[in-house]
């Protein structure tokens, strides 16, 4: 799709965390590789579509079982965190991300995040990029005490709307995976999905919108103020200070 089935009027966005704003699944897809190599395990990367959106265990009991690996799901995610630590890789934006949400920020749009990290790793990915995430108005991780159930349970954009003062119905949830994309129509908000590249787009076939980036995004259908708009009005008030000058 190229354009929102069902557009409406937005005052807020959320978005998800990895894999949308972050390009963590490079990382995350290298570290499984490590973990089943380790037990001499074939790992394939689209293997990585089957555990998008979920928080920690759920991820590592999924990939514990398909790859059949002699350990529990508990000693795959310490293994995990280890390596990501020893590693110290910075996830670079995803495109798109911080020109849209910096955009948005500017105009005075409220902004979330609304992600299945626990708060000790949303920490270390933040750490890389303290002045672009300093611009989120709340950011909801998987272990908050108001969050019961993660995604595909709605729990996590509900709070997220409710901390930036939103209706659900006005909100805009961006996000890669398929249970991130249902928890957000769980919780009545539009959702653009950008689906990961070992992901099938068939599979979001009930996101309002689906785009190959944000690069994609155009803001205008949703009542939010277009990039064009903006470079026009700045460029207007450019030449009327030309002109005052020149007066």
């Amino acid at each position: 799709m190229n354009h929102p089935t069902s557009p409406r009027s937005i005052t807020h966005v959320i978005y998800d965390l990895d894999g949308l704003l972050l390009d963590t699944e490079s990382i995350n897809i290298a570290v499984s590789d490590h973990i089943a190599t380790r037990y001499q395990r074939p790992y394939e990367p689209k293997m990585q579509s089957l555990v998008l959106g979920r928080d920690a265990i759920a991820s590592a009991k999924i990939l514990v079982d398909v790859l059949d690996l002699p350990i529990t799901p508990e000693e795959f995610v310490r293994q995990r965190r280890s390596l990501i630590a020893s590693w110290n890789r910075a996830p670079a934006p995803m495109p798109g991300a911080r020109e849209l949400s910096y955009h948005l920020h500017r105009l005075g749009i409220g902004q979330g995040i609304a992600t299945s990290s626990t708060r000790d790793t949303f920490e270390q990915k933040r750490t890389h990029h303290p002045d672009w995430f300093a611009i989120f108005e709340t950011v909801v991780v998987r272990d908050d005490p108001a969050v019961k159930a993660s995604k595909p349970a709605p729990d996590s954009f509900l709070v997220a709307a409710e901390r930036l003062g939103a209706k659900p119905s006005n909100c805009l949830v961006f996000e890669d995976s398929i249970s991130g994309m249902k928890a957000a129509i769980a919780a009545g908000m539009a959702v653009v999905a950008i689906p990961s590249v070992h992901s099938n787009p068939a599979d979001y076939n009930e996101a309002d919108l689906v785009l190959k980036s944000l690069d994609d995004f155009d803001p205008a259908p949703w009542d939010l103020p277009g990039f064009a708009n903006v470079q026009a009005s700045e460029r207007a008030v450019s030449v009327s200070k030309v002109s005052l000058v020149a007066g």
